[in-house]
């Protein structure tokens, strides 16, 4: 349960300075992890972005001192971190649906976000179905993209991206140099350092890769391979949240920080319905 108290700890960090400059990084060295791992895991966990869910709980705080004290609109914004009355009102009325000055009067209706808090998810309905492997490194071949420590922006442009590639010439070709496991065509988050973060779409092979496609090697890893028939009854950040709040907390395992992979299966060059699966790396817990 170790991750557990160490994303709270990062969340107790968070909520100790919504009234001063959060990084992004102190609060991934408190969970002991990468920024970009912290980000990730968090808004798989909590269905937000961690961006999204410091925005909330300031608009939320900001809220009561609107209604509660004499404060000046300028003034409370300066209190939150905004430097202009225009990005202040801006963001009070994404999570409020009103301006700060309404909020003022009597009667106003608004939303308020209670702090996260994380726990083991206690269900007794879908069963997820898994297995565990060993495998020994493998060579992938395909297209990437950047991605950025924003994950609000990382989950806007990925399905673009497979919007794009299923149009390109070169989704044929890594078809066919689809040889070995995992079969089909991966979907892999790559982080390789805070200035190196890629989203392939990719195969598995033991060819090297061709002109205009990219090439990667996954290490070796013991995984849990969560598995479905037909396209993912729940989405990929489902699988996430599942894994982290039913699966690890009983399961003995710790993530390992590798790349995680989705796998659709391929049919005449293009994917299909059918056995999909979502490989996640894990380690045995301390």
């Amino acid at each position: 349960m170790e991750w557990l108290n160490s994303l709270s700890k990062a969340i107790e960090y968070i909520e100790n300075h919504l009234e001063q400059e959060i990084s992004f990084d102190e609060a991934a060295r408190i969970a002991s992890c990468s920024t970009y791992y912290f980000q990730r895991i968090f808004s798989y966990v909590a269905g937000i972005s961690l961006a999204e869910y410091i925005r909330r709980r300031r608009m939320t705080q900001a809220a009561f001192e609107l209604q509660r004290t004499d404060k000046k609109v300028l003034e409370i914004a300066s209190k939150y971190g905004y430097a202009s009355p225009t990005s202040f009102n801006r963001a009070f009325q994404s999570v409020h649906g009103i301006s700060p000055v309404a909020a003022k009067q009597k009667g106003a209706v608004l939303n308020a976000y209670p702090p996260i808090r994380f726990s083991v998810k206690v269900s007794g309905g879908s069963a997820m179905s898994y297995h565990i492997i060993e495998k020994p490194a493998f060579h992938i071949v395909g297209i990437r993209m950047n991605l950025v420590d924003d994950m609000e922006e990382n989950q806007k442009n990925v399905p673009l991206f497979w919007e794009q590639a299923l149009n390109d010439r070169r989704f044929s070709e890594l078809c066919e140099l689809n040889n070995a496991a995992p079969n089909g065509i991966l979907g892999i988050s790559v982080y390789e350092n805070p200035e190196n973060i890629f989203y392939y779409i990719a195969t598995s092979s033991t060819n090297k890769a061709p002109d205009g496609i990219c090439e990667y090697e996954i290490p070796a890893s013991t995984w849990v391979v969560f598995e479905n028939d037909g396209y993912f009854k729940e989405n990929v950040q489902s699988v996430f949240r599942r894994l982290y709040t039913e699966w690890l907390p009983f399961s003995g395992y710790e993530y390992a920080g590798l790349p995680d992979i989705e796998v659709y299966p391929i049919q005449n060059k293009t994917v299909q319905s059918g056995h999909s699966e979502v490989w996640i790396a894990i380690r045995k817990g301390e």
